[in-house]
């Protein structure tokens, strides 16, 4: 299982690399939501998202050996442009396996950051098993998007900072697709905060690791059709899930109208841009507030990676949501 001290190592890593994100306040939304919310922007680190994180801490820990042959990555965007940025940054090639209806955004900033990318269908063809085959073929190491301890320890840096720049909080929710975030941040936030309650957040036409969580063991579900894009994983990591089922509270879910509406109010009131996945915790705590009613929650704002078009198609309406 991740230990703290991996995560601790990887902000060392990442310490004058990585941006310290600012944590955010709004009265307004205290006011709204009847309680105090802390927010990790996460949507301002490099590359738009939290995963630069995990992305840059996995290609640091590689041998100079291993970064020579190339790494390889397979992912919906955010991961494929954090693991193209920090093989930059590193000089090494990267391949990363992307769907083929991914965001064109996501898709354009993966291939600007130098790395070759092969798409492919979601909803007919297995990422993991092409990125083996090219691993295998190209002796590259790969990088999974949240199943690798390195990934989910990079992470879990999120949570550790927010919780050294905001003080002590009662409950933390973090943003779930495969659980490499949520079980990074929860690691940090147990051992800083051990009475801390850690819940994820997911839409609920992907609702995987609720299931997970709720019977005990890993469930796989079909491609779920969401909004939130970089949550369309179809079960939780086995790594993460270790961590999720031993130490997180629960598993909240959200509808896709919500996640809008949080992405609204981050637009209107915050001058915040966040897609869709980036903005399902804010909308978790939306969809429940009243069980955190009177608590000090953080909450990660994980992402901000929607085109504009996208952006302004969900804000006026015009893209039905439902």
């Amino acid at each position: 299982m991740l230990e703290f001290a991996e995560v601790a190592a990887a902000a060392a890593r990442l310490k004058g690399i990585a941006h310290r994100t600012p944590v955010l306040h709004s009265r307004t939304l205290d006011a709204l939501l009847g309680c105090e919310v802390l927010m990790k922007a996460e949507n301002l680190q490099r590359m738009g998202a939290f995963k630069f994180r995990g992305g840059y801490n996995s290609v640091n820990v590689l041998g100079e050996a291993e970064r020579a042959r190339g790494v390889v990555a397979f992912s919906s965007g955010n991961h494929a442009q954090a693991v193209a940025l920090a093989a930059q940054l590193h000089g090494c090639r990267a391949t990363i396996v992307m769907p083929q209806d991914a965001p064109a955004l996501k898709l354009a900033a993966t291939r600007g950051y130098g790395a070759e990318v092969i798409v492919y269908d979601r909803y007919k063809e297995d990422r993991a098993a092409i990125a083996q085959r090219l691993t295998e073929e190209r002796g590259a190491a790969l990088i999974p998007p949240y199943d690798h301890l390195p990934v989910m320890a990079g992470a879990g840096t999120a949570a550790l900072e927010l919780i050294e720049d905001a003080g002590p909080l009662d409950a933390l929710i973090v943003c779930a697709g495969g659980g490499g975030f949520l079980s990074g941040c929860t690691v940090a936030a147990k051992h800083l905060l051990p009475a801390i309650e850690v819940f994820g957040a997911e839409p609920e036409r992907g609702n995987d690791m609720q299931l997970s969580l709720a019977r005990g063991e890993i469930v796989s579900i079909d491609v779920p059709r969401t909004i939130c894009d970089g949550q369309q994983t179809q079960a939780v990591g086995k790594h993460p899930f270790e961590v999720i089922k031993a130490h997180v509270k629960d598993v909240l879910t959200v509808p896709d109208p919500v996640v809008v509406e949080a992405m609204r109010f981050a637009f209107e009131r915050m001058k915040l841009v966040l897609e869709p996945s980036g903005a399902c915790a804010l909308a978790a705590l939306m969809q429940h507030r009243e069980r955190f009613a009177g608590k000090r929650v953080g909450v990660t704002l994980s992402g901000g990676n929607v085109g504009i078009a996208r952006f302004m198609a969900l804000m006026s309406g015009t893209e039905r949501v439902d």
